[in-house]
This record gives C-alpha cells, structure tokens and sequence, in this order.
C-alpha cells in the first residue's frame, strides 16, 4: 500500500486497511459514493480506538465519547465497482480534549483516489462536556500521531 509521505514530518503509526467496492457503494454515476467515504472514515475511527486499546465498549465504562466536529473530503480519482480501497489513517494534531485525523484512500493501482481530514472532541457522556484526556489516555494515540520535524508541513499527500 502507498504510505503517504509529509514533508518534513516524523513518521508514526498509521492505520491501514483494505475492501472491496460493492455494488451497493456505487452512486447513479457508476462510482463510489460521496457518502461511503464518510462511512469508511467512521470504520478506520474505530479501528484506531480498537488498535489504542479503547475500543467503543471501554470509552462507555470511561464515560467518554469522540464526537465529531468536521468532515473535509478532496475527492481526486474515481473508485469504481470492482476496485480495492486501501485506506490509511493518522492523527495529525492531539490535545487533551481534541484531535484532528488525516485519512487517505488508494486505488488498487496505488494512486490516491480522495484524502479527507476530520476534526472531532472528546466528550463526556455524562456532561455533554468537553473530555480531558487523562495522561495515560493521551499516551495511547501519541504513536498515531504525526509530529512536524520544523516549522515546515506540507500536509499533501505524495504517493
């Protein structure tokens, strides 16, 4: 799978994953719709929090959810039905109660088919509140997070 590659930034931990494109992902113009990409982000989310040891289950004992805030999508080359989507995702930015993830999409052929970034909070169940990570929650996303080696970030993706 093409690693997208920043410019001058440390690499991390990325979740990777690849499926098909069914039929039922295809829009009346024969290609994957706008609509699946957002689903397919919602699934490497959860595979993240999975792969940090906080799969949903536990973030409801914690008491605490991710909530998101925006979803940005630059679609670029088309996917269509038969193909193989290979999906890649890092944090790009985390706070205690924050983060911003990266997410790129690659055609089977390995050209990149869309990138999106989505924003989102960590919230209380219980308060509807923003969610301070603890600093032993924090610690397990720092290796998914992407950190800029200078004062320089080029956030395009090369492949």
């Amino acid at each position: 799978m093409p690693v997208a590659k920043i410019k001058g930034a440390v690499l991390c931990k990325r979740i990777r994953f690849e499926q098909p494109v069914y039929s039922f992902n295809i829009d009346s113009n024969r290609h994957v719709s706008n609509l699946i990409y957002i689903e397919w982000m919602e699934i490497a989310r959860i595979r993240l929090l999975e792969a940090v040891g906080l799969p949903l289950a536990e973030l409801k004992k914690r008491g605490f959810a991710p909530v998101l805030r925006t979803t940005c999508i630059d679609y670029r080359k088309p996917l269509l039905l038969g193909d193989h989507v290979q999906t890649e995702l890092w944090i790009s930015h985390l706070s205690r109660i924050a983060a911003t993830m990266q997410i790129r999409f690659y055609r089977g052929d390995g050209q990149l088919a869309a990138s999106g970034e989505q924003k989102g909070l960590f919230v209380s169940l219980k308060t509807q509140r923003p969610y301070r990570l603890s600093p032993r929650e924090y610690a397990l996303f720092e290796p998914y997070v992407m950190k800029a080696a200078g004062p320089e970030r080029d956030t395009r993706a090369a492949v």
